[in-house]
């Protein structure tokens, strides 16, 4: 997982895998962490999940810049008054921003990008403004 956002009743995700075998298994152990803390948490028992995720290969860089918005910033499709960085995704760690570093030194919760496209590909197409929105649809 590369990047992600939290939302009251979804969550969205960008992750890598080497395969569709190995993004199947991954999504599926982390469906069960997930739903494990969370059941824990909450002292409750029972499925979480919905049981079904969509999937989409990103060849391009624009391909990838596309979802780094739509996922780092769908908090302000939701709540369009909302303004600045998510802090229930991992834009606080994310260091592709225009005219600000990144907002946190800690260690990020999520994996480095592995592949040219996530890393630096996307960049070709500009860095992200705080405030973009995904696109209305």
């Amino acid at each position: 997982m590369v990047h992600y956002s939290v939302q009251t009743n979804h969550v969205h995700l960008i992750v890598e895998a080497a395969g569709k075998q190995a993004l199947s298994r991954g999504m599926r152990g982390t469906a069960i962490r997930i739903a494990l803390a969370f059941n824990r948490a909450l002292g409750r028992c029972g499925a979480l999940w919905a049981g079904r995720y969509h999937a989409r290969a990103l060849a391009t860089p624009r391909a990838v810049r596309n979802p780094l918005v739509y996922v780092l910033a769908n908090v302000r499709k939701h709540l369009r008054a909302v303004a600045g960085i998510d802090p229930c995704s991992s834009a606080p760690w994310f260091d592709g921003y225009r005219g600000c570093a990144r907002r946190r030194d800690d260690a990020p919760p999520t994996a480095s990008p592995r592949t040219w496209l996530l890393r630096a590909g996307w960049r070709r197409h500009g860095l992200l403004s705080r405030d973009e929105a995904p696109a209305a649809r």
